[in-house]
């Protein structure tokens, strides 16, 4: 089967009071991804960077109505999940969400809004993920990872670097499970991606003060879920693993610390499906 964890990124200017459709950040979109008809598509958790109090809205013919669907309460620079913890919202093949935020009425201000989604099966696409069983007993050293992202200013994604941009510490022919991750400074988002997780891009929300949440990020979704949601990346492909992230229009660069553990058993230690 073709699993697979995405990020969804997207951003508004100055929308005030009235819902304002997202501008998806490039090579995002907001039509879910095609696969079988019986496959189980997934929103697990959103959303927002906003510099003024809004409201995040997510709509569909499918889900639990047109009007208002999915809504809920943005608060000021405070980029916290908006879901309940391991309570999903089924997607459904190739139906085109309709993704709104309202914000500051400030000219300039870019506020953003991100989903992510988990497919179980997506032709053509085969991310490494686990399960926190699947790794608990293979974990041998805590292997954190740092990065500095130059952030830009006009909304989507930016800053991107090879993982081993500035610490190229990582054994040859091992596998590291992406734990969570630390950010220095309030950004949209966080994203990763290579061969790994299928070059799909997985990620998080930037929030510098709820560590306890980001710090095992992955590893406390795929607990909530009971899904492997875990990203394992291996050491051959480390450069070509981009991260990189989403910011508002004041460009505040963020520094990310990856929180990856190694993994006893190299690359040729089988990784549940």
């Amino acid at each position: 089967m073709g699993r697979s964890l995405e990020l969804l990124t997207g951003f508004v200017t100055a929308p005030s009071t009235t819902f304002t459709g997202l501008t998806m950040a490039v090579g995002n979109t907001l039509t879910i991804r095609n696969g079988p008809p019986t496959a189980m598509v997934r929103l697990l958790q959103a959303w927002a960077d906003n510099q003024g109090a809004g409201n995040l809205r997510i709509r569909s013919p499918k889900l639990h109505d047109m009007a208002q669907g999915i809504r809920a309460h943005v608060s000021a620079s405070d980029v916290a999940p908006l879901l309940s913890g391991g309570v999903p919202q089924r997607l459904y093949p190739q139906d085109l969400l309709v993704v709104e935020l309202t914000g500051s009425a400030t000219g300039g201000d870019i506020e953003t809004a991100s989903l992510l989604v988990y497919y179980d099966d997506v032709p053509g696409t085969e991310a490494r993920l686990v399960k926190w069983s699947d790794i608990a007993g293979r974990i041998k050293h805590l292997a954190p990872v740092e990065n500095t992202l130059a952030l830009g200013t006009a909304g989507g994604y930016s800053g991107e670097e090879t993982i081993i941009a500035e610490f190229d510490n990582w054994k040859a022919n091992t596998d590291y499970a992406l734990l969570g991750y630390l950010v220095s400074a309030e950004c949209a988002a966080v994203r990763w991606r290579g061969s790994d997780t299928g070059n799909v891009g997985i990620g998080g929300p930037g929030n510098e003060t709820l560590r306890h949440v980001t710090a095992d990020w992955f590893k406390r979704l795929s607990l909530a879920f009971d899904l492997p949601l875990i990203p394992v990346f291996n050491s051959a492909n480390k450069g070509a693993i981009l991260i990189d992230g989403a910011q508002d229009e004041n460009g505040t660069d963020v520094t990310v610390t990856s929180l990856f553990a190694e993994l006893e058993g190299g690359a040729g230690t089988p990784v549940a499906r």
